[in-house]
């Protein structure tokens, strides 16, 4: 049985992948002495911590597009989209919260302080608000007002707090990292599906093409989104190589998203083989 620190990197639904990681790092005979995360990897982190991974991992199975659009409560607020209680409160229903420093192993997450730029690092008090405010993706989900200050994702700072987790004797440092896109393969696959698309000439296709412009892929929201993605991603790799872990498992997708919460199974699936394929080649160096 060999100890790690485990550190779970930001990344939304592609976070999903953390749980096969942490179910292949068990399957090996890794026993996870500590846990650090960001984002979703905060909350992966700590279900993990309080023991309800496999409950958690059932009820996403449950999510489709319809249980994400119950679980999404609207916000008419100038710098939110969405609340982000009522999809906290699903998880509470069988993760109950409790106090981070009464959690069988060590835990922490962060998140970011809007007002003055720095780093929160949250090592106790209630486990859901340190989750909360860790996941509070800017502009999607309504900030953390906690202590006087606005608390958003720690992704922003920190998307993989390797530098964060704590650390014991003859421990070895684990980082699973889903931060990044492989854009090339991304790019290939939205190229096959437009000749798809002109390749239909359905009346549905025909209408599309009169309604969407042909650059539909480049506009606001996704030049910004790449944008996000982009700096996130050298946050990321300037910390691992900093901290230099000694099994970093990087995950890069180009089929999934940060909202593909419906695709649980899928995603956990790639996880693991990642994890597998890290591990296999950690050890036979």
């Amino acid at each position: 049985m060999k100890d790690i620190a485990l550190v779970l990197s930001s990344g939304g639904a592609r976070g999903l992948a953390h749980i096969g990681a942490i179910e292949a790092l068990e399957e090996h005979g890794y026993h996870i002495s500590s846990i650090a995360g960001c984002s979703m990897g905060a909350l992966i982190g700590g279900v993990y911590a309080a023991g309800k991974l496999e409950a958690f991992r059932d009820w996403m199975k449950t999510i489709d597009r319809k249980k994400m659009l119950e679980l999404t409560d609207f916000s008419f607020s100038i710098n939110h989209l969405v609340k982000g209680d009522r999809i906290i409160e699903a998880i509470m229903a069988f993760v109950p919260d409790m106090a981070i420093e009464d959690l069988p192993i060590p835990y922490c997450a962060v998140a970011t302080d809007w007002q003055n730029g720095e780093e929160v690092v949250f090592r106790e008090g209630s486990l859901f608000d340190a989750i909360r405010a860790s996941i509070s993706l800017p502009l999607y989900y309504e900030p953390v007002r906690r202590d006087g200050r606005i608390l958003i994702d720690g992704g922003v700072i920190n998307p993989i707090p390797l530098n964060r987790v704590e650390r014991h004797e003859g421990d070895l440092l684990v980082g699973v990292d889903v931060s990044g896109h492989n854009y090339k393969k991304q790019w290939e696959r939205q190229q096959r599906l437009a000749e798809k698309h002109k390749a239909d000439r359905s009346l549905k296709a025909q209408i599309l093409d009169k309604l969407l412009p042909d650059n539909l892929d480049f506009n606001y929201y996704t030049v910004l989104s790449r944008t996000s993605s982009l700096m996130i991603r050298q946050n990321s790799i300037l910390m691992e190589r900093l901290m230099k872990p000694d099994i970093l498992i990087d995950i890069q997708m180009s089929s999934y998203g940060g909202f593909d919460y419906d695709k649980s199974e899928r995603i956990v699936n790639l996880g693991k083989k990642k994890t597998d394929l890290a591990i296999s080649q950690f050890e036979g160096k």
